[in-house]
């Protein structure tokens, strides 16, 4: 196979409800989405999920455009390839840049899974027909109001709902929350806020007390040694989510019981290839994962239902319907949760149509191979 043109997308879409995490908010978002078409005119997409600014990670919409334009398109463009890992070894020497590379890595598999006539689920080595999905709720004015937003949720059929927390923004909600819903399904994300301090660490003993599935990245990325330290001293698992960008990551996660649960997420780990190594690890290893989410578009959303069909998902992923976070989203049919599960496509490749016109109605900025010349 070979990719003969390739088109990037500057989209902005607005969020249907603001959110907020410990570093800022957000009410829409912008990502990059790639067409890569096929010597035979088969056509893959990818998204690169890329905050616009640098607190989740280092990489930035900015960041991961450039990235695309200046290395990966050259490094992709005609090299003929079988399978996706094949093409990711055209990358291989760019250093970091993992929510770029995810980018093109989903078109890769898309295009791979179209071609053999698989969906992407399949390809992968998936298993289930439905993904269990849960949802992730930011930081809101008020404890009525993240009260609100969880009953909305539950009464929309999830079992599973992710409590942003932050200093200030923690004990207090997670214990209301609990109150109201004794039975739920419920852990917190602090997205790395938390100075390794004896406060911090008699916020996560109350946070130990309220029965969490998991208490995610409460340190620093690199911080593993507070990540262990904390871990010895709560029956709680925790996860870990920025920490975790390649194998050797995990690796160290293990050897240190560092965390007990891994948050797979495919733009972190530069995309679906890695994803599912990443999966195979952690099952071998005993450690039960899930997909975690950046608010996808419908192409990256669909690809993190295809991942989550690898049957060592076993905890909850964020692939909620696409209303929760878009009036209308990029493909069609749009993902849809009913009681709580999303069906996984069945047809080819992503298993959902591209709408193209509302990309381009959308787009602030393009780069298309075409045009360059010759």
């Amino acid at each position: 196979m070979r990719i003969d043109r390739l088109r990037i997308f500057d989209v902005g879409l607005p969020l249907v409800h603001g959110f907020e995490t410990s570093s800022h908010r957000k009410t829409s978002l912008d990502h990059l989405l790639v067409e890569a078409t096929a010597a035979d005119g088969t056509v893959g997409w990818g998204e690169v999920a890329s905050p616009a600014d640098p607190y989740y990670g280092s990489e930035t919409t900015e960041t991961a455009w450039t990235i695309a334009v200046r290395y990966l398109v050259p490094a992709v463009l005609g090299t003929e390839w079988e399978t996706p890992a094949d093409l990711e070894q055209s990358w291989a020497r760019i250093r970091g840049h993992e929510f770029a590379k995810a980018g093109f890595s989903i078109a890769a598999w898309d295009l791979h899974s179209r071609a053999t006539g698989q969906s992407l689920a399949v390809a992968l080595g998936g298993t289930r027909t439905t993904v269990t999905a849960g949802v992730s709720l930011g930081i809101e004015p008020s404890i009525d109001a993240l009260l609100t937003q969880v009953e909305r949720q539950v009464a929309a059929g999830y079992g599973r709902v992710k409590l942003k927390i932050a200093p200030g923004w923690d004990a207090a909600p997670v214990a209301a929350v609990r109150a109201a819903h004794p039975d739920l399904d419920l852990h917190v994300d602090a997205n790395g806020a938390y100075p390794d301090t004896a406060e911090s660490l008699e916020v996560f003993r109350a946070l130990d007390g309220e029965r969490l599935t998991m208490i995610e990245q409460p340190f620093a990325p690199r911080d593993f040694v507070a990540h262990a330290r904390l871990q010895a001293q709560l029956a709680t698992p925790l996860c870990l989510d920025e920490s975790i960008v390649d194998l050797a990551d995990l690796g160290t996660m293990l050897a240190l019981d560092a965390g007990r649960v891994l948050n797979i997420k495919v733009s972190r780990m530069g995309g679906l290839t890695a994803a599912r190594r990443a999966h195979d690890v952690a099952r071998e290893s005993g450690v039960p994962v899930w997909c975690g989410g950046m608010h996808e578009f419908g192409v990256g959303r669909a690809a993190n239902v295809a991942l989550s069909s690898l049957p060592g998902f076993t905890l909850p992923s964020d692939v909620s319907g696409s209303d929760k976070y878009y009036a209308r989203d990029v493909i069609v049919p749009p993902v849809v949760a009913r009681g709580g599960r999303v069906p996984v496509p069945t047809s080819p490749g992503l298993g959902h149509d591209v709408d193209v016109d509302w990309i381009i109605e959308n787009t602030s900025r393009r780069f298309d191979t075409a045009a360059l010349p010759v």
